[in-house]
């Protein structure tokens, strides 16, 4: 990490758009290793940080974390681990495993109402999504700590909250005709073609050859990566996958 901040700190990033930003930063995870369920470690809930491997959420986590330190001037790891924790947890406030914004779509909520970012998926097309997650309510087996029944009924009443808003979401069919209002660093979020389940891959929006792009830690190459087709053909073929989310930073 440290090494991180060090070339961060060498440049003057305060005039620099966060979403530029978000793109530099961003490559130089480029082929870093793949490795899900970086945050599901047993024991009490600690603020993990491993960047040797990294699944979609903690390289979305670590590179929007790099970049708003770039924009506030501040690089000690005491300030990464501060705006880490801020990004990560409900209101900014580490706690106990129900504490962690599970659901991207409650991070994207939770993390607009930080002022972080805006969620601008409306405002470029988007229409209505119904979005109820209970997944992993439902699927306790699949999460060690759910193990604890009271964190499965803290997790239940923080899904009524999720269940609770309203959301907008691109269809993975229009993707190809609204793109041009998607730039280059905005948070993509992929929804889920399941009812239960709000969101199934992060990542950020590039552009190549004048086409959106995404860059992401992709769990089919084991590393972080730019997809080789466009956004749009990235996710046709995928059943599982129903659309966007488009969120961006508001360079605070």
């Amino acid at each position: 990490m440290d090494g991180f901040l060090q070339k961060l700190s060498e440049t003057d990033n305060s005039k620099q758009d966060v979403n530029d930003l978000v793109v530099e930063v961003g490559t130089w995870f480029l082929k870093t290793p793949y490795v899900e369920k970086t945050l599901e470690i047993p024991g009490d809930e600690q603020l993990v940080i491993d960047l040797m491997g990294l699944d979609c959420t903690t390289y979305l986590e670590t590179v929007v974390t790099l970049a708003r330190l770039g924009k506030l001037g501040t690089y000690t790891f005491e300030d990464y681990s501060t705006q880490l924790a801020n990004l990560r947890y409900i209101e900014g406030v580490q706690g106990d495993y129900p504490t962690r914004l599970h659901y991207f779509s409650d991070w994207i909520a939770d993390n607009a109402k930080k002022g972080i970012l805006k969620d601008i998926t409306a405002d470029i097309g988007g229409v209505v999504y119904a979005n109820q997650p209970s997944f992993m309510s439902s699927n306790p087996k699949f999460y060690a700590q759910l193990s604890n029944p009271a964190y499965v009924n803290e997790l239940k009443e923080r899904e009524k909250i999720i269940g609770a808003r309203t959301y907008h979401y691109i269809p993975k069919e229009k993707i190809a005709s609204l793109e041009q209002g998607i730039q280059a660093g905005d948070l993509i979020a992929i929804t889920a073609s399941m009812a239960n389940l709000d969101i199934v891959h992060v990542g950020f929006a590039v552009k190549k050859n004048g086409r959106i792009h995404l860059m992401h830690a992709s769990s089919v190459s084991k590393m972080v990566e730019v997809s080789e087709k466009p956004l749009a053909e990235y996710l046709a073929p995928n059943k599982s996958q129903s659309g966007i989310m488009v969120a961006r930073l508001t360079g605070k």
